[in-house]
């Protein structure tokens, strides 16, 4: 899938800041606006279509999570598509464009409270763009920071590190002012802080293009320009075939049965494919470590499926059920999508320094037993939350929800991190791009489920505590999943045989431990690792 003629590394006089080069801060601030923006319209989405179009909870839901589904989707295309034609820089730019259309669009539409027709379709259509978008630009920037340095850079590690916490800070900073200008100013006005926000990381990723000097170039760009049989080049075919799949993405949103089947095909054909290429095609010590990774990619689906309970039935939950008072005045609900970052920009650090300090003792937890921490952990931030609630419809203390994006936010420590460094380490390396694909269709199958579990919450004749029934029942099934996962830790621990695993030349992801999103790595990992045989 790869292909070979990928550019090098930028050169040694380019100028630096802080002992980086220069390119790797314009990518930070243009994946923290697009995160901004990404967070900022989530954390009001199911909100616009619950309160704006007055849609019922499970249609909602269901919208929402074909949304999220598909977004997921989209960057395994988008992914090949860079490597192979495009390149890096190209495809950012084009993401980007089609994200912030997809935002200012959804701003541009909003009609009178209730009325859909037209102004529903426009919605939809916004969104679709948004999806297509993200394809493009989520499965590449983080690609450009990767070729910015030579594979033997010692700079490599903390150059990420500071790129994931971009991604973190934008996470935050979108849910509070997205989330306070579309529920007490006006929805537009929430859509389109999120446009500009896109704007922003455009203008910047423009303006200071220079400083990635031909990082993300297209690998052939005389392929790229070659005329097809339709009189465009290849490129313009490209932009085109986004265009129509804008247009598909449109048709798909509105049906969720339809992704649902789509998704969890394609996950389900993958995943046979990549098993029986394992049986018939490796040698046992890389068969034995592609069981490993299908088994964490088979855990994904029921880890993300609790975890994206957040923008849908948790945010409903905090709207309805929490008490958002503080010193007199009310928070937003869609204030609470910014607590998993904050938590994820004060644990980071510290859960990375963790790591360390028991790697050197040789008490690192291995990478199924901390999948297996992290299924625990956030099925006990649902019991936490049940245990605090207001019974018989009463207000909840805002605390209890706090304590539960903070047992979420260590379980996803656990989970986003490890998960993506793994499908590196543990991928031979024709399969790494094959490997996170699959893995991205696993994120996407979890948001597909968690909107029938965000469906089960709420709906005709349910009671009040309803909600809190499904977040029990969910709770203690996990932990008892993750309970069943710490034995079966240490027969999957023997199949990833860590001992040889650096003889090939090691593929640590760099920077691995700040991650706090599991889209934060492209579909080609293999080129954002740390610095060639460099001691973990």
């Amino acid at each position: 899938m790869a292909s070979t003629a990928h550019p090098a590394a930028a050169p040694a006089e380019r100028k630096t800041f802080l002992g980086h080069p220069r390119g790797l801060y314009m990518l930070f601030f243009a994946e923290m606006w697009e995160r901004f923006s990404y967070y900022g319209m989530r954390a009001i989405l199911i909100f616009y279509l619950t309160k704006h179009f007055l849609f019922d909870k499970d249609p909602a839901y269901a919208i929402y999570g074909a949304y999220t589904s598909m977004v997921y989707i989209t960057p395994v295309i988008g992914g090949y598509l860079a490597d192979r034609y495009l390149g890096a820089r190209k495809a950012v730019l084009a993401g980007g464009v089609l994200i912030a259309i997809g935002h200012l669009l959804i701003a541009l539409v909003e009609g009178p409270q209730g009325e859909q027709g037209v102004y529903l379709n426009g919605f939809y259509a916004g969104l679709a763009f948004i999806i297509v978008g993200t394809g493009f630009l989520k499965a590449n920037i983080s690609v450009l920071v990767g070729q910015l340095y030579p594979r033997d850079d010692v700079r490599r590690d903390g150059a990420f590190s500071i790129f994931y916490m971009g991604i973190n800070l934008g996470a935050f900073i979108g849910p509070l002012l997205v989330g306070y200008l579309g529920e007490r100013v006006g929805w537009s006005y929430g859509f389109g802080a999120a446009g500009v926000g896109m704007l922003l990381g455009l203008v910047v990723f423009v303006l200071f293009r220079r400083e990635l000097h031909g990082a993300g170039s297209p690998a052939d760009p005389a392929l790229l320009q070659a005329k097809t049989s339709v009189g465009i080049s290849r490129e313009w075919m490209i932009y085109l075939g986004a265009l129509v799949t804008v247009g598909i993405a449109w048709l798909l949103i509105r049906d969720e049965s339809v992704v649902g089947t789509l998704l969890l095909a394609c996950f389900g054909i993958t995943f046979l494919y990549i098993f029986y290429r394992a049986i018939f095609t490796l040698p046992r010590v890389e068969r034995d470590r592609v069981y490993a990774a299908l088994y964490l990619i088979a855990l994904c689906p029921l880890f993300w499926a609790l975890f994206e309970q957040a923008g849908s039935s948790l945010n409903v939950f905090t709207d309805e059920r929490v008490d958002r008072h503080f010193l007199g005045w009310e928070m937003p609900a869609s204030w609470f999508q910014s607590v998993n970052s904050f938590w994820i920009i004060t644990l980071a650090p510290l859960f990375a320094a963790l790591w360390t300090w028991l790697g050197k003792r040789g008490l690192e937890p291995s990478a199924p037993l901390k999948f297996a921490l992290g299924l625990i952990q956030i099925g006990l931030g649902f019991l936490v939350l049940v245990a605090g609630a207001g019974e018989n419809g009463a207000l909840t203390p805002m605390i209890f929800v706090i304590l539960l994006y903070l047992l979420h936010s260590t379980a996803e420590l656990c989970f986003s991190p490890v998960g993506l460094s793994s499908m590196t380490r543990l991928s031979t390396g024709s399969m790494v791009g094959l490997m996170m694909g699959t893995w991205f269709l696993s994120t996407a199958a979890g948001n597909f489920l968690a909107a029938q579990i965000a469906q089960a919450t709420g709906g005709e004749g349910a009671g009040p505590d309803r909600v809190l029934e499904v977040y029990q029942t969910i709770g203690w099934t996990i932990i008892v999943v993750g309970g069943i996962a710490v034995p079966v830790s240490w027969f999957i621990k023997r199949l990833m045989h860590l001992d040889t695993i650096g003889e090939d030349g090691d593929r640590e992801l760099a920077g691995y431990k700040e991650i706090g999103e599991r889209e934060a790595v492209g579909m080609f990992p293999d080129r954002e690792t740390k610095p060639d045989n460099k001691p973990l």
